[in-house]
């Protein structure tokens, strides 16, 4: 089982939405837990990735997968990273103070690519993928089809000066999910690699919908 934090809200009712977040390679769980006042009324789920970095030279925290260049995480291990979320995914229910509502699966780099990969490679299993600065997986479980895009929906916001991930390699998977019929709002921000006030803003305006959608 992957190792995680929780940060509960000070009022939990049941059927309040569950944000899961994954961190970008380098980093660990901690990385995410300081964003969470900004959603004080949703439970935050940080998650550590299974592979330490420094093998890699990513640092002294945790990754994802190997980066082959390109939109080419290592296979192996990408396809692990997907079966470990998915066994987290899964037992998470039972690990919670009170029952679920909507999951919304999301993260930072790295984070956002495993994220948006886990949602097409295990269709319908969360509501809603927060790609943030991540790209489309070139790899085999990964396939963008009506089919797999239909259950959920999508939100990819990209850095217009982003050095890691091009825009142009934002753009080309925006476009595949889009030519799949996907729902997706993907607004472009004159950022680099990184994390803004405005994607936490927007982030926070579809987790109140989804309150109050669970509320009805």
């Amino acid at each position: 089982m992957l190792t995680y934090r929780l940060v509960l809200p000070d009022r939990l009712v049941a059927a309040m939405p569950v944000l899961v977040w994954l961190h970008g390679r380098g980093g660990d769980e901690t990385d995410m837990v300081p964003l969470a006042p900004h959603w004080p009324e949703v439970i935050v789920v940080a998650v550590r990735a299974p592979y330490a970095a420094a093998a890699w030279g990513y640092g002294p925290g945790f990754a994802w997968y190997l980066y082959r260049g390109g939109t080419r995480p290592e296979p192996v291990h990408f396809t692990h990273s997907l079966t470990a979320l998915h066994a987290l995914l899964t037992e998470l229910p039972l690990r919670l103070p009170v029952p679920p509502g909507p999951i919304v699966l999301g993260g930072f780099s790295q984070g956002g690519t495993v994220s948006l990969g886990y949602a097409l490679a295990y269709p319908g299993r969360v509501h809603t993928v927060l790609n943030l600065s991540g790209f489309l997986a070139d790899h085999p479980s990964v396939q963008v089809t009506p089919q797999t895009v239909a259950p959920t929906r999508f939100y990819w916001p990209h850095g217009i000066h982003d050095p890691a991930v091009p825009l142009a390699v934002a753009q080309e998977g925006r476009r595949r999910l889009l030519e799949a019929g996907a729902c997706l709002v993907a607004p472009d921000y004159p950022m680099g690699h990184t994390i803004i006030p405005a994607e936490l803003a927007d982030i926070a305006g579809l987790l109140r919908c989804l309150r109050a959608d669970s509320g009805r």
